[in-house]
């Protein structure tokens, strides 16, 4: 459950007492009916929903409640979901958020297929088995994977508690070392910072990845920034290629420590709702106070580098907070994105529930609310955030761990791109992405 809230942009929590529009014709349902929660639905929607006037007009009041919230969703919306609180089989599931780690299916050149592990995440089930980055998976659960059954084979594993897989390592074009592994469903905790700093041409250069955007992580973020300033840090790479997002007040504090001439005032996001919603504007000390456990803008910026460019690792899975770090450092820095482009959420939204006590309705929706746009009014990103260097992560097997030198997004930077114009392409030839068990994770409400 945490990983789901984690990922909302705006840690609000509205307290709807009643939602009920003034409408003499509105249908009046027997409280605590399927249909009267529908009715809560729907209200709430109206109020909060982007594309509220996109909504039907006369919905189907008796459909089951999942079924009643999808309905009114706009075509266009690939983010909103609905969960009941006292059913944990109604929120959303991914094969990161129940074991911890995830796997991209590719064909290589010469037309063979490989189950690739991008990620491991740190004190997970899959850390716990003996899963690593770059292992390569050549059976789930009896199965072999294919490009033609590896949704299939995830859907499925969704709905378990434990995996048996096969995997081995990676040499010289084959598998080897092939073992058995069972992954039990558990919790995952929260993933630390992993900083590294390089030189390169005599210039040292930070590297930071960032999983995630929890709210409370201002104090760990400037304690980065601090050792990068010490040590003469002069160029920035952020990793944000597996960031599906979260708090957009730590997102606003990693960018107040990156760019130079920035204040407090200066404006970072603006939030644009429906007509109830309407526009709202705030600056990078406004956004970073949302968090009440945050450090203040003026605090942050005795840490900042105060470059004036930055190199910003994505993948189809960087979302959300981590798109708006992309889109709203560009008014104020050059930013040179390396990896492939973004899932394409240019939408926050908080959660709507009721509070009253005692609760009567244990549903909660976690609805878009607003478009997203930064200083100069850019955003409209729905498709993903192109890099000025398209590269093929995959380019170089195995992989090589988060934070190597010679890791393939990582070295295109140093050994590639470092100081040098942009707008190249590193793709590898012949390597095609067939499918990624996290992407995209929230097309079809799976993963928010």
């Amino acid at each position: 459950m945490r990983k789901f809230l984690k990922l909302q942009f705006i840690a609000i929590i509205i307290i709807l007492i009643s939602c009920t529009e003034n409408d003499d014709n509105a249908p009046v349902f027997p409280e605590g009916s399927t249909e009267s929660v529908n009715l809560w639905v729907q209200d709430s929607l109206k109020r909060y929903y982007y594309w509220a006037d996109q909504m039907p007009a006369k919905p189907d009041y008796h459909l089951p409640v999942k079924d009643f919230f999808k309905s009114l969703l706009a075509p266009q919306d690939r983010f909103s979901f609905i969960v009941n609180t006292e059913d944990s089989s109604s929120y959303p599931r991914s094969i990161r958020n129940m074991y911890g780690f995830d796997y991209t299916v590719i064909q290589q050149a010469n037309g063979e297929v490989v189950t690739v592990i991008k990620l491991v995440l740190n004190n997970s089930p899959a850390s716990n088995a003996g899963l690593e980055r770059g292992m390569i998976i050549t059976r789930i659960n009896g199965k072999t994977v294919t490009a033609g059954n590896a949704e299939a084979i995830t859907s499925t594993m969704k709905d378990l508690t434990v995996l048996d897989l096969t995997v081995g390592n990676w040499n010289n074009g084959t598998v080897t070392d092939e073992k058995n592994i069972k992954v039990y469903y558990g919790l995952s905790f929260e993933q630390s910072l992993l900083s590294k700093i390089f030189e390169k041409n005599g210039k040292k250069a930070g590297y930071l990845y960032i999983y995630d955007f929890p709210d409370g992580m201002t104090q760990k973020l400037s304690q980065k920034f601090a050792e990068f300033k010490a040590a003469g840090v002069k160029e920035l790479i952020l990793d944000l290629r597996y960031n599906y997002g979260g708090s957009v007040s730590a997102a606003a504090a990693l960018c107040s420590l990156i760019p130079s001439g920035i204040t407090s005032a200066s404006p970072f996001i603006t939030f644009k709702g429906n007509k109830n919603g309407g526009e709202v504007k705030r600056t990078f000390s406004q956004q970073i106070a949302y968090d009440p456990k945050a450090l203040d803008f003026n605090t942050l910026r005795t840490n900042a580098l105060g470059l004036n460019k930055v190199y910003i690792l994505t993948s189809n899975s960087t979302a959300s907070a981590a798109e708006i770090v992309i889109n709203n450092l560009k008014p104020y820095m050059q930013v040179i994105q390396v990896g492939a482009v973004t899932l394409g959420k240019d939408m926050a939204g908080f959660t709507v529930e009721d509070k009253r006590k005692p609760q009567k309705i244990r549903w909660q929706m976690h609805p878009v609310i607003y478009k997203v746009f930064n200083a100069n009014g850019m955003g409209e990103y729905s498709n993903g955030i192109s890099p000025q260097v398209s590269v093929n992560e995959y380019a170089v097997l195995p992989l090589l761990p988060l934070g190597h030198p010679d890791e393939t997004l990582i070295s295109s930077v140093l050994n590639g791109t470092y100081f040098k114009s942009v707008n190249q392409k590193m793709s590898a030839e012949g390597v095609k992405i067939l499918y990624q068990s996290d992407v995209p994770p929230i097309a079809a409400g799976k993963d928010l």
